[in-house]
């Protein structure tokens, strides 16, 4: 095994319409949209501080459905975040869909839930501060 080391992770989310999810994500959620492509637009890439998400066109005839609906409370991406609650405030302000109210979890971890216009659900959690850095 080398040490090469995996520096981001980002979520692929289809949309049912590339331009209006991609506003949603810097107007809702506070992400800058980095490059949109294809004539007329079918990817794009949204990022906010190390997080980035991918944006795909769906075809018209894929149905996009949140894992929710297949998983009783699974989230369809993830991002791990230093402030969970500055966070909360910051999306509540601009007007985010908030899903899932921000509270702590049995497994410790400070998170909520938004949901973008394709129904994707969201998560953002803070991990505990580990043993003995409180």
């Amino acid at each position: 095994m080398t040490n090469a080391k995996i520096l981001q992770q980002t979520p692929v989310l289809f949309t049912r319409d590339l331009p209006k999810a991609a506003s949603y994500w810097e107007e809702k959620v506070g992400y800058y949209t980095l490059g949109v492509w294809g004539e007329p637009p079918d990817f794009a890439i949204a990022a906010r501080e190390f997080a980035h998400v991918m944006l795909s066109q769906a075809h018209a005839t894929h149905e996009i459905g949140p894992h929710w609906r297949i998983k009783n409370k699974l989230w369809n991406a993830y991002f791990c975040i230093d402030d969970a609650c500055a966070m909360y405030l910051d999306l509540k302000e601009l007007g985010t869909l908030i899903d899932c109210d921000l509270g702590e979890q049995p497994y410790g971890v400070l998170e909520f839930g938004i949901q973008d216009l394709d129904e994707h659900d969201i998560g953002f959690g803070q991990d505990p501060a580990p043993a003995g850095q409180n």
